[in-house]
Order: C-alpha cells, then sequence, then structure tokens
C-alpha cells in the first residue's frame, strides 16, 4: 500500500484525504480548522500527525483570500473575455476587468481592487500590438511589483517581458489566450497563472513562517477542484455539473462534452469552466445571499442549509448566463461544508431546488444523477490526476 496524504488549506478548514494510490482507494479524511492566526502548518501538521504514516503529502490551498487576479485586455466582449474564463479555470477569484487603453485613472482603479497577480492579454497572433504594449507600458511605469503574466498577441510577448522585467516585475510568458478568433487556448496561461501564483502568491501572502508551506503547496484549490471535476467528466463521459457552497463564495464548475461552437462565441468556448460568485458565502456572505436572492425572487429556507441552497441556485443561474449549456448534463454534485455535513436526504433535497429551478430562465438537465461530495474528493483527485492518473480515476468512481 502507497499511501499519500492530499491536504486542502481553505479559509475556514483544513482538509485532508489519505489515498491508497496504488489501488485509488480512500483510507481516510479528517478536517482542523485551519490556523491562520498562528501558522497555517499547525493545523496541516495536526491532520498529518494523526493519519498515520504516508509516503508523499500533496497540497493545495485557498486560505487568505486565495488568488486574486486583474485582467487586463484588448476589447472587453473578445480577448478580455477569454481572459476572465482562462483566469476563472486557474482557481483565481478576478478582482477586476479591463479592456483597452489604459488610462491613469483606469490603472489606479486595477491597483485598488489589489489583485495578486495581473493577466496581460490582447489582441490575436498576428494582430493588433498597440493596445497590450501600451498597457505594458503603463505597468513598467507604475512603479507597481504585481506579478504579470503575458498571454497576448505573440509577437509582443518578448518585449513586452524584456520591458517589466527591466522595471523588475516579476513575469512570466504564456500562448496567447486567443490566438484566433474564437479559439481559446487556456493550458499555457493557465499553467503561469499557477506557477505565479505557487512561487510569489503563497509566499508573500505570510501565511507560514518558513518556506516549507510554499514548497507543499501545487495549485490553488479552485485549480486542483477543477482538474478533479474534469477526471470526474472523463469517468462519466457525459456533462458534468459541480456546485461548491463556502464559506466565502459560491463556486459553480462545469464540464462539457466537446460540441460545434456557437457562432457567435467569437471569444471561444471553455469546455470546462468555473464561475466564482464573491457574494455568496454561507459564513461570511449571508447577507450578500439574502440580496441576491431577493433581486432573483428565489426562496431562502430555514438553517444554513436554506442558505446553500439558495446560493447554489443563483449561482448556477448566473454560471449559465455566462453561456454554459447544461442541457446535456449527466450528474450534478454538490460540495461545500454544509452539504458534507447535512443529512444525506435533506443535502439531495436541497440540491434538487437547483434542479427544478423552473424560473431562472435556463435549460435544465433532463434526468441528471445527484450527489454530494461528502469525501471531498475532488480536491485530492485534482492534486493526484497528474502523477497518478489512475487512481485520481478510481477515486471519483465515489461520485458517480
Amino acid at each position: 500500500m502507497t499511501r499519500v496524504a492530499c491536504v486542502d488549506v481553505g479559509s475556514t478548514d483544513t482538509k485532508l484525504a489519505v489515498v491508497d494510490v496504488d489501488t485509488g482507494d480512500l483510507v481516510s479524511t479528517a478536517t482542523h480548522p485551519t490556523t491562520l492566526a498562528t501558522d497555517v502548518l499547525d493545523g496541516v501538521d495536526a491532520l498529518l500527525g494523526g493519519c498515520g504514516p504516508v509516503q508523499e503529502v500533496y497540497c493545495c490551498s485557498s486560505a487568505g483570500g486565495g488568488l486574486r487576479l486583474a485582467v487586463i485586455g484588448y476589447e472587453q466582449l473578445v480577448s478580455a473575455d477569454a481572459a476572465h474564463r482562462v483566469a476563472l479555470s486557474a482557481g483565481a477569484r478576478v478582482v477586476h476587468v479591463a479592456a483597452g487603453p489604459l488610462s491613469v485613472a483606469q490603472l489606479a482603479q486595477v491597483r485598488a481592487a489589489r489583485p495578486d497577480v495581473v493577466l496581460l492579454a490582447g489582441g490575436t497572433d498576428g494582430g493588433d500590438s498597440g493596445t497590450i504594449v501600451h498597457n505594458a507600458r503603463r505597468l513598467a511605469a507604475a512603479r507597481w511589483r504585481v506579478p504579470v503574466v503575458v498571454a497576448g498577441n505573440n509577437e509582443t510577448t518578448a518585449g513586452i517581458v524584456e520591458l517589466l522585467q527591466s522595471r523588475r516585475l516579476p513575469v512570466v510568458a504564456a500562448g496567447n489566450v486567443l490566438p484566433r478568433i474564437g479559439v481559446t487556448e487556456p493550458g499555457p496561461a493557465r499553467a503561469a497563472i499557477r506557477d505565479l501564483f505557487i512561487r510569489h502568491v503563497i509566499g508573500g501572502k505570510r501565511l507560514s513562517r518558513g518556506p516549507r508551506f510554499a514548497r507543499l503547496v501545487t495549485a490553488a484549490t479552485p485549480d486542483a477542484v477543477l482538474t478533479g471535476v474534469g477526471v470526474l467528466a472523463r469517468r462519466l463521459d457525459g456533462d458534468l455539473l459541480v456546485v461548491d457552497v463556502g464559506g466565502a463564495t459560491t463556486d459553480v464548475y462545469s464540464a462539457l462534452q466537446p460540441r460545434e461552437r456557437a457562432p457567435d462565441a467569437v471569444a471561444g468556448v471553455s469546455w470546462q469552466a468555473r464561475t466564482v460568485e464573491g457574494d455568496l458565502g454561507v459564513r461570511w456572505n449571508v447577507p450578500g445571499i439574502t440580496a441576491a436572492a431577493g433581486r432573483e425572487r428565489v426562496g431562502v429556507g430555514d438553517g444554513p442549509l436554506g442558505l446553500a441552497a439558495a446560493a447554489a441556485t443563483v449561482a448556477v443561474r448566473r454560471h449559465t448566463r455566462a453561456g454554459r449549456d447544461l442541457r446535456h448534463v449527466v450528474s450534478v454534485v454538490a460540495s461545500g461544508g454544509v452539504f458534507r455535513h447535512a443529512e444525506p436526504a435533506a443535502a439531495t433535497a436541497a440540491l434538487h431546488r437547483v434542479l427544478g429551478d423552473h424560473a431562472g430562465g435556463w435549460a435544465l438537465p433532463r434526468n441528471p444523477r445527484a450527489g454530494v461530495d461528502t469525501a471531498y474528493v475532488l480536491a485530492a483527485a485534482g492534486l493526484l490526476a497528474g502523477e497518478h492518473p489512475a487512481a485520481a480515476a478510481h477515486l471519483c468512481a465515489r461520485l458517480g
């Protein structure tokens, strides 16, 4: 038996899953309050100390607010939209989106959003170069040491990287997020964002006194979950919807089978996507849930599960409005502490409120299976997918 520990350090709780990677079996799970007041490794070590010997530790994190990212694109409906979706897929919370040549005042708005990373995009390959170069010069002149991912017109990348490095900005070059109209390529930029998150954000948030935590973390938690969603979708061989209701945000993930692109999808189609609703959190944003539910005319039931069902309903509506066609979804999975700790029948009933949302204006799945990720295996599957793909797939068998 080769036992490995998969640890998710969240803003509220740190969660552990011990997996036998030879078989993919889940050996044990445990949780501990995240020890933000002292050192996040205190909680991690408490969990590791109680789980028995493990051969390796894999870790993701959303502690300290996770990854805050600003997007600067060429045009709002095309490159900025494509970059926005790529940023969400990388596990970031997008705190600002700007488009076009930035003025001094507009750059000040970007700075005021306090991003950890800036994703600089713009222009198809061989297309417009003026806007992304102008915005790079604005960043270079700002005396602002925010890390930058450059993912625009490939003819401008080398010059922009040289410019930003000359001003001592941390910078990573990636492939264009929109190399051609209608084609989105998220992979290179997503990897670059992950790299900057690990090297500059995890260490910079002072979550731990030494370098060990930064060495342990390999992904932002939502990035790991999205990878796990992809693993489960491939196992199901069908469209998948996951709703993760957390203390601060509600995240919605969808993995769709590639189909013919809509003729008006000039920014391309992301078959795996994530949206983040920062006003829908059952611990820190209860007023946001009630306000959003009121605007959407969604009822809020009693207790935490009633709040979670309302947050999930609103979040899925917003996800579909971002262009996601969920008619072919074959499985819907709920995640988050409220669902995990509820009675199974009550949790499933709350999830069926989302699936029966006929007033939401979106085409409902025809006959999906519904379940709850009670053991929080999606993040663990995402962490294992690179080095232990068979174990990750077997782990997802618990969900369908």
